[in-house]
């Protein structure tokens, strides 16, 4: 995990969403799950590439396993587009580059 993606938890995830300016990546991974490990480094090549404008950060669903059910998370890779301390988009699997560019084009 790069320096730049914060580790949320279930203490940590609210406080910090609502803390982010412009908009958060926020994916929902576990260490056995070969699609998340697959999108892993796209979506640090996206929030690098952004100049600062979108942030990433992770959450393990096997650590926080209350975050997954909040949001209805049933299935991995799951990242969630956070904006204003509010969810805004989502997309579920592991998509390509261009599929999560237009998503974070469309809404910064």
């Amino acid at each position: 995990m790069p320096e730049s993606a914060l580790n949320l938890t279930e203490a940590t995830f609210d406080t910090e969403i609502a803390e982010r300016p412009g908009v958060l990546m926020v994916d929902f991974w576990a260490e056995w799950c070969a699609p998340c490990r697959a999108i892993a480094p796209v979506l640090d090549e996206l929030a690098r590439d952004s100049g600062g404008s979108v942030g990433l950060a992770k959450v393990n669903v096997d650590e926080s396993p209350g975050l997954a059910a909040r949001y209805g998370v049933r299935s991995i890779p799951t990242i969630l587009f956070v904006r204003g301390g509010k969810v805004v988009d989502q997309v579920i699997g592991a998509v390509p580059k261009a599929q999560l560019k237009k998503k974070l084009d469309a809404l910064a």
